[in-house]
């Protein structure tokens, strides 16, 4: 009887309403090919099996590295004026460009260091002479990007939280409140989080931090599968009580 009272709990298991379906998208990093793989895979199942509820979030990170940063905004931006069940999430590299886009430089050899080349490029501008004339380059920038991928990356949120998970891009601070996190925390932490096995009150679920393979804990799920080298994108399929991952080849 003693031990039965004693017993540890187990941790709490995580679901969304039976009526709801939530779909999150892992890094993108500028493959535009693969997101549209995935985007036609998503839509091929809410046409076959739709649900009253349904979710779509981009958890961040959709620039920088792969060959197509623009044509990514410009997919997603025209996949947002028809789907309002889209979320899109702001991660650290997005945090990045518009911090040069307003005008503060201090990032910009980091920046281009960890893919903002590849960015650059696709906008048709000079890496080599952004770096070289850093006082001009906010002013390229925001000459070559178009005001209305400047208004999304300005505006993106932080994170999203549909019943008991919270989709962010990094993860949280453990030990904080959800609603007051750091939203440098949200776009930036990694090992505080990654380490923490504590139950955060939801599951979180975030990319970020590349895995080889989609990672399952009892706190959090992590689906960056580093799409930009492996060519494999990976999104997770929240359905009701039910989790499963669809991904592009690797």
């Amino acid at each position: 009887m003693l031990r039965a009272l004693f017993r540890r709990a187990d941790p709490p298991v995580y679901a969304l309403p039976a009526d709801t379906r939530a779909y999150a998208i892992g890094d993108v990093h500028g493959r535009r090919d693969l997101l549209e793989m995935l985007f036609a895979r998503i839509d091929a199942e809410r046409a076959a099996d739709p649900r009253p509820c349904e979710h779509l979030v981009l958890l961040g990170d959709l620039i920088d590295r792969g060959p197509d940063s623009r044509g990514v905004l410009d997919l997603v931006l025209a996949r947002r004026a028809v789907d309002p069940s889209l979320t899109i999430l702001g991660g650290n590299h997005e945090a990045m460009l518009v911090t040069l886009l307003e005008g503060d430089m201090w990032h910009l050899e980091s920046w281009l260091h960890f893919g903002g080349e590849e960015c650059a490029a696709s906008y048709g501008l000079d890496p080599i002479a952004l770096l070289a004339e850093p006082d001009r380059a906010a002013d390229r920038l925001r000459a070559a990007i178009p005001p209305a991928h400047q208004a999304l990356l300005r505006a993106l949120p932080g994170a999203h939280r549909v019943g008991d998970v919270l989709f962010v891009h990094a993860g949280i601070r453990p030990g904080v409140p959800i609603d007051a996190q750091d939203p440098q925390d949200l776009r930036w932490i990694r090992l505080p989080f990654l380490r923490s096995t504590a139950d955060h009150g939801v599951l979180v679920v975030h990319g970020h931090t590349v895995v080889g393979a989609p990672e399952i804990h009892a706190n959090r799920i992590a689906i960056d599968t580093g799409a930009s080298a492996t060519g494999c994108l990976t999104a997770l399929c929240l359905d009701g009580a039910e989790r499963r991952f669809l991904a592009t080849g690797g």
